[in-house]
């Protein structure tokens, strides 16, 4: 990395910079017309009486560079465990670190916090990532079928 990289805990002020961040993923992952969310709804549900995600942002020069967003679930078997949702590095900064600096606060909370487990979804075309998980004691797990509804089928299914 040539200039000093900083992580620390998001803020409120923080979310248009993480909206153009979560804009590029979804550039990335081909998906540019998929985010729906607005930076209201990020005000409510991160910093909100319920608050229900937390993030870490990268800065570079006073610029968010990255973010690593999660929030904490419930597993029958184990009890509470953390989720990530995304790691996100703005494309020009990606392969200098970034990613595994966001990666080890979001794991050090998860310490901290006793989780049970720490998990996340890789897509399974993103070698990049995959490769990067790899790197380390990670368990990749090729089980699972992730499962979704969208409104619109919610809608469908249980009636509007």
């Amino acid at each position: 990395m040539e200039n000093k990289v900083t992580i620390r805990k998001g803020e409120i002020d923080d979310l248009p910079a993480i909206l153009c961040l979560i804009k590029e993923l979804a550039d990335y992952e081909k998906a540019p017309n998929e985010v729906s969310v607005t930076i209201a709804e990020m005000q409510h549900h991160g910093f909100g009486a319920h608050a229900i995600f937390e993030f870490f942002v990268a800065i570079e020069d006073e610029k968010i560079i990255g973010l690593a967003l999660y929030y904490y679930k419930y597993s029958t078997w184990k009890g509470r465990c953390l989720f990530l949702e995304d790691i996100i590095v703005t494309e020009s900064k990606r392969g200098l670190g970034i990613g595994k600096l966001l990666f080890n606060e979001v794991g050090k909370v998860a310490q901290k916090q006793g989780v049970r487990r720490m998990e996340w979804q890789v897509l399974d075309w993103n070698e990049q990532a995959i490769k990067f998980y790899k790197k380390m004691p990670v368990y990749l797990d090729s089980e699972w079928i992730n499962c979704k509804l969208t409104n619109k089928e919610m809608d469908e299914i249980f009636g509007s």
